[in-house]
């Protein structure tokens, strides 16, 4: 008989909903419960067939789960994983682990102090694509990484601007899609020393950000750049790159560019360029491409998730790469404001 872990899902929303529909698909849980106050989230938990309550509160009064997915709005994330902690539960919070810094250092020190697990939901780092990059790049094959490119660049309609919290600060493509390629940054070439940013809102002219640019230094001395802007029509972004969400178009265009001092790598494509024989920028190119296994990363973080809860593997982003995450889009947002470069303690 296999153990079941049972989950519960915090938040009925757009990433909520794809939760529960893997908690659902996924052979090692059972989804025992939709938390959300919402008459959608009742009506979500009826579809699938397991208990609603309108808070943690009213849950942990008469059902205890192994372990809770949080996908709250990023308000209430710090003061709903404080929930989970408080009652020894394991918990899996959608990015931003947090919405301010210092909540998040009390959040993830109580989760150290209890002992219970802290993941945040950064789940491009268990994409299949992804982890073959990271070898490939550890591997040497490229020499010493000297520089990396990363680009979000797509066009969001105009109705997407709809509600009104898209329009205002702590929205934006740097909070709302940045922290994405932050992370997958930071977990392929480690952390980051100091980052220079500017931002514009030329086109839209909504209180927040519609386009901006980033100088990133590593603490390896790695240099990269990041651009993002969802006011271009465009097709280099995760979305159209990847193939992840099949709510978007495909192509075959470069996300990241990687240079080494003996080859250079294309993300998601892991196309690695290199010369067959001298190094010179006069010899021809050999193109190689590494083929690796699609798999959904949602699943793949609840599949880790669940063996996270059991005691038979650490997080692959624990709270802490989280906030570490978080500190940088800080950063970037704080060096917008002043013209200046941030350090990073």
């Amino acid at each position: 008989m296999v153990d079941h872990v049972k989950l519960a899902v915090l938040g009925a929303g757009l990433i909520g909903k794809r939760h529960i529909r893997h908690v659902l698909e996924e052979p090692a849980a059972d989804l025992v419960a939709v938390v959300d106050p919402t008459s959608v989230g009742q009506k979500i938990a009826e579809e699938a067939g397991v208990r609603w309550f309108p808070s943690f509160a009213d849950m942990i009064a008469v059902q205890r789960p192994d372990g809770v997915i949080i996908a709250t709005p990023n308000q209430v994330h710090v003061s709903n994983g404080m929930e989970a902690i408080e009652a020894g539960i394991p918990a899996l919070i959608e990015k931003p682990v947090a919405d301010d810094i210092a909540d998040g250092e009390k959040l993830i020190e109580t989760a150290k102090a209890k002992g219970v697990p802290l993941l945040t939901g950064h789940h491009r780092r268990h994409n299949p694509m992804m982890q073959k990059a990271k070898q490939i790049i550890e591997s040497g094959r490229l020499g010493r990484i000297l520089v990396v490119n990363a680009m979000f660049w797509l066009f969001k309609p105009d109705d997407y601007f709809d509600m009104p919290w898209r329009r205002e600060r702590g929205a934006g493509p740097v909070f709302l899609n940045l922290i994405h390629d932050i992370d997958n940054l930071r977990y392929l070439f480690g952390d980051i020393a100091a980052v220079e940013a500017r931002e514009s809102n030329v086109m839209r002219g909504n209180a927040v950000e519609e386009t901006a640019v980033i100088l990133i230094e590593f603490k390896n001395g790695i240099l990269g750049t990041a651009s993002v802007s969802d006011s271009v029509v465009a097709p280099w972004s995760w979305e159209m790159t990847t193939g992840e969400n099949a709510a978007y178009p495909k192509t075959e265009e470069a996300r990241y560019m990687i240079g080494g001092t003996h080859g250079s790598l294309a993300v998601p494509s892991l196309d690695i360029w290199c010369n067959p024989a001298e190094r010179s920028w006069l010899e021809p190119f050999d193109r190689k491409r590494i083929s690796v296994e699609t798999e959904d990363p949602l699943v793949l973080q609840i599949r880790q998730f669940c063996k996270v809860i059991r005691g038979h593997e650490e997080p692959l982003v624990s709270g802490r790469e989280g906030l570490e995450t978080l500190k940088v889009i800080e950063a970037v947002k704080r060096s917008a404001v002043t013209a200046r470069r941030v350090t990073l303690s």
